[in-house]
């Protein structure tokens, strides 16, 4: 074993592997990969094999057609098989729910080029006839591309590939410790001797949680088990083979929450536990290598009775054998793949309960991130710093229980999952709650998604289609537009920047300018070095040499980490995450500065306080309160900004003085409402990394003049000659079901963009959405359709900020 490399990926399953490749195939040959035991250990040997594109995520979708790829290139390139069956998936419906699922996915599939169908009873029998009972069936939908294949075969020509490539595999070398090194490197301490590296991938399955220890992480991941069946041989798979007719696309259904695929000459099926054991809490054993765990046919007893309700065949073979093994899962059951936070050039590859979907899509832009410092897909809804520190062992154990459960569960826009809540929440809570907050979580938060009236259910019915909500979130719009609204920030991300050399720091890290006084606020786009869209803040300047930074509630970790890891080493620059020590209010609508006024001496007009500027103020009793005249829902406004133990006072203040003007509290679908109107971005929706800041249609924001920011050069590019594809607003009529996000837009009947948010306007009466669309269709004025639950409807691009596009109403 060399002693250095550029790059040493410890874990030999198939993620680890695919990662291996990847880097060797783009030009690293200088790289290395540790198992501890053989190349097929971890959950390889008991996977199904399951190669399906199908994901409500329009970026998870990519991941999987990227595998596809990557597998036939390394098929083809080394002349050994993966072992690829292209059967097909077929995914019942037997509710009207499920069905709008499948439409919504086929309303998106466009998007990314996947080839999707809507397929009736009839269809599925003719698909799979040993399917004899259709009659609760609302459809189906059928990817004819789809398939299995062997995990072990995958990965040894992945492997084989590799050397092919250069890249090392060590076998039976286990990672006993990593340790930074004097000189910015990592040294990997190992059974078979030492080994440094520029980077370290950690790609270890069940072992996750232990790897990641060795550098200080306490990783949300955890081991569930799971089964599967394999039948003995059925006479009717035999009598396919010998007419010579092709598998059976694999089946998944929910009413049995699990897949059956043809499996040799017989069957498998595999379900998804309700309430699946965990495994190795404490740890793996040290020398556990990848054996099946004792099976439980017990546990699979009801799944396989609904199974056999559906495929009666199933009941009458014999069960050949039940393979029983750990995956590891994440609390939402997404893998980790990104940054480990705190900590240069330690890359995390964990939590994948479909290692073979999506591995090489992950293999692949992992790979590029690390390579180049941008990976090939968006990777944010996988990015490990989704998650906070409150993610811990007792947390990630609930949830990923949970997360493993609802494999089968239907991917509603607004679904919130209940475990392990509330966690964190304001000072204020309890009385939200007492004024019928119905609540969301975000990054562990408890944030009001509406108020129920007195007399309404506080609940979610969840839909693609038009909601219980519907109504209340109307009124919550109007009460803004007409009065006074008051929302809970508390969540969103706060940090505060300070030293001698704060503002030339952050001046380098910004394409935007810099506030240029104390009390002025702008807003920062940190960019990626193609241009993407990083970071977002508020930036507030405090002093010469001080600033507050607000950012998404989301991006809390990922946003503290960025600013962290790019901070000098001199020491001229501190910067402290203050999120949980300060709450926040926002007091915006027509009646904003008169609610204000009732409980502040402050001078509030605007020649004083004008907009986008901040200043300290008294509000009742409490003081040291930063105001700031700006908002997310284009009225009259300001943020309160305040010391935590502060909050109840404010808002009871608040609350029984704005009863006089009429004051709402209103929750973040009425907030996601508004910013419709106004065409204000969201991150993660339509600021990513994936789309630069000229076609946001931010290019006002870049301060040209700046001699160096990250990302100067391709968006000075952009500017000058002009983008490809642009952000743009549609209007279309609304109705019972509205865009939501990533449907596809059509103009002609040619795909030519996809939606990024959707939302009734209450304020104006129609549908209005955000896509990215082809700079050559992006001309306001242009018809366009777009994919609703399998209907295309009309609808125009429009001028941005159909609601008050002069700002009039915040600057009054």
């Amino acid at each position: 074993m060399k002693g250095h490399a550029r790059v040493v990926v410890i874990g030999g399953g198939v993620v680890g592997v695919n990662i291996l490749y990847a880097l060797a195939k783009d030009g690293w040959s200088d790289v290395a990969l540790l198992e501890r035991r053989e190349l097929t250990s971890g959950s390889t040997w008991h996977a199904a094999g399951l190669m399906s594109i199908y994901s409500t995520s329009y970026y998870a979708s990519k991941l999987y057609i990227r595998s596809h790829q990557v597998y036939a290139t390394v098929e083809a390139e080394t002349g050994q098989a993966v072992g690829f069956h292209p059967s097909g998936t077929l995914r019942l419906a037997s509710t009207k729910d499920r069905l709008d699922e499948f439409l919504h996915y086929k309303d998106i599939a466009d998007s990314f080029g996947a080839n999707a169908e809507i397929v009736g009873p009839a269809e599925v029998r003719r698909l799979w006839p040993l399917v004899e009972n259709t009659s609760d069936l609302t459809g189906a939908l059928y990817h004819p591309e789809d398939g299995h294949a062997a995990p072990a075969d995958v990965t040894q020509a992945l492997a084989r590939g590799a050397r092919l490539l250069g890249a090392e595999i060590h076998r039976q070398t286990e990672v006993t410790g990593i340790d930074p090194t004097p000189g910015g490197e990592w040294r990997v301490r190992t059974t078979r001797g030492d080994i440094t590296a520029e980077h370290v991938v950690l790609a270890t399955g069940s072992f996750a949680r232990q790897t990641a220890a060795l550098v200080g992480l306490d990783l949300p991941v955890v081991p569930v088990v799971h089964q599967y069946l394999v039948t003995e041989d059925l006479a009717e798979l035999v009598e396919r083979r010998k007419q010579g007719l092709p598998e059976m696309p694999i089946l998944r259904d929910d009413t049995v929450q699990g897949y059956i695929r043809e499996e040799g000459r017989g069957l498998m099926f595999g379900p998804y536990d309700e309430n699946p054991p965990l495994w190795a809490l404490d740890g793996v054993p040290a020398d556990y290598a990848g054996e099946l765990l004792a099976p439980d046919l017990d546990a699979t007893l009801p799944h396989f009775e609904r199974a056999v309700a559906r495929v009666p065949r199933l009941g009458t073979v014999g069960i050949k054998t039940c393979v029983s093994g750990p995956i590891a899962v994440t609390p939402d059951n997404r893998p980790l793949v990104g940054p480990a936070w705190g900590l240069n050039n330690i890359w995390l590859a964990e939590g994948f309960t479909g290692g073979i979907a999506m591995g090489g899509g992950v293999g692949h832009s992992l790979a590029e991130w690390i390579m180049h410092g941008e990976p090939g897909i968006d990777l944010h809804e996988l990015d490990p710093r989704r998650f906070g520190a409150y993610a811990n062992k007792r947390y990630a154990s609930i949830k990923s229980r949970e997360a493993f459960a609802n494999n089968f569960g239907i991917n509603y826009p607004d679904w919130e999952w209940p475990a392990a809540r509330p966690l964190k929440t304001s000072p204020c809570h309890d009385k939200m709650e007492r004024h019928g907050a119905v609540f969301g979580v975000t990054y562990g938060w408890e944030i009001p998604r509406w108020f129920a009236p007195a007399g309404v259910e506080r609940k979610d019915r969840h839909s693609y289609r038009r909601s219980n909500y519907f109504e209340h979130v109307r009124e919550e719009c109007r009460a803004v537009r007409e009065r006074v609204g008051l929302y809970d920030l508390t969540p969103a991300g706060k940090y505060e920047l300070s030293g001698r050399g704060a503002a030339a720091w952050l001046d380098r890290q910004l394409a935007s300018r810099l506030p240029d006084r104390q009390g002025k606020i702008r807003l920062g786009y940190l960019p990626t070095p193609a241009g993407g869209v990083l970071c977002e803040f508020t930036v507030t300047r405090l002093a010469e040499d001080r600033f507050y930074l607000v950012g998404p509630t989301i991006t809390e970790r990922h946003d503290f980490d960025v600013l962290t890891k790019a901070l000098p080493r001199d020491g001229s620059v501190s910067l402290r995450n203050v999120t949980a020590a300060l709450g926040a209010f926002a007091v915006v609508g027509p009646k904003a500065r008169d609610l204000l006024a009732s409980l502040s001496d402050a001078d509030l007009a605007n020649a004083a306080f004008p907009w986008w500027s901040a200043r300290t103020i008294t509000l009742g009793l409490a003081s040291d309160i930063l105001a700031m005249r700006v908002n997310y829902v284009g009225e009259l406004g300001w943020e309160l900004h305040h010391p935590l133990n502060l909050q109840n006072h404010i808002v009871e203040a608040l609350l029984a003085k704005g009863a006089e003007h009429g004051v709402a509290l209103i929750g973040s679908r009425a907030v996601d409402a508004l910013r419709m109107e106004k065409s204000h971005p969201a991150f993660w929706r339509e600021l990513t990394r994936e789309h630069t800041l000229v076609e946001a249609g931010l290019g006002h924001f870049i301060d040209s003049q700046k001699p160096d920011f990250i990302g100067r050069e391709p968006l000075l590019k952009q500017l000058s000659n002009g983008v490809s594809r642009q952000l743009v607003a549609l209007r279309m009529a609304s109705r019972e079901a509205n865009p939501y996000q990533h449907e596809t837009v059509y103009h002609k009947g040619k795909p030519i963009g996809r939606i990024t948010s959707a939302a009734h306007a209450h304020s104006i009466g129609d549908c209005f959405a955000q896509a990215y669309v082809m700079a050559p269709h992006a001309m306001t004025g242009t018809a366009v359709e777009v994919a609703v639950l399998g209907e295309r409807r009309p609808a125009r691009i429009v001028s941005p900020s159909p609601w008050d596009p002069q700002n009039a109403r915040s600057r009054a």
